[in-house]
């Protein structure tokens, strides 16, 4: 359980973090901790299972398994905006409604999953 609180914990610290970096308009910043709250809400989840997520491919594997389990088809499409964020952090090309929009869905993934571990 304690790697479940660490990855919770760090969920909540970028969430924050992306929340202040919108609000000074760092929209390329606030992309990648976006994701990284998207993924660590992802790997507490499977903490809790008893698995260990080390790839981007084994994230988008268990966010599926996930999806399927609990017959939610917007948990991949809330996750494959996650996916956009992380790829603006190195590309910035979004444009800021999106790169909020897409945080919006990071923070619905996040609402979806955190109930599964709490």
């Amino acid at each position: 359980m304690e790697k479940v609180e660490d990855y919770l914990n760090l969920n909540d610290k970028y969430l924050k973090e992306a929340e202040a970096l919108m609000e000074k308009g760092d929209y390329v910043q606030a992309s990648e901790k976006f994701w990284g709250a998207a993924a660590e809400i992802v790997k507490a989840v499977a903490a809790q299972r008893g698995i260990e997520i080390r790839s981007h491919g084994e994230l988008y594997r268990f966010i599926t398994t996930l999806r399927e389990e609990m017959d939610d088809p917007e948990l991949t499409k809330l996750f494959t905006a996650a996916g956009t964020l992380h790829q603006n952090f190195y590309e910035n090309w979004l444009p800021p409604r999106m790169v909020k929009d897409c945080g919006d869905a990071v923070k619905e993934l996040v609402v979806r999953l955190r109930r599964l571990v709490e």
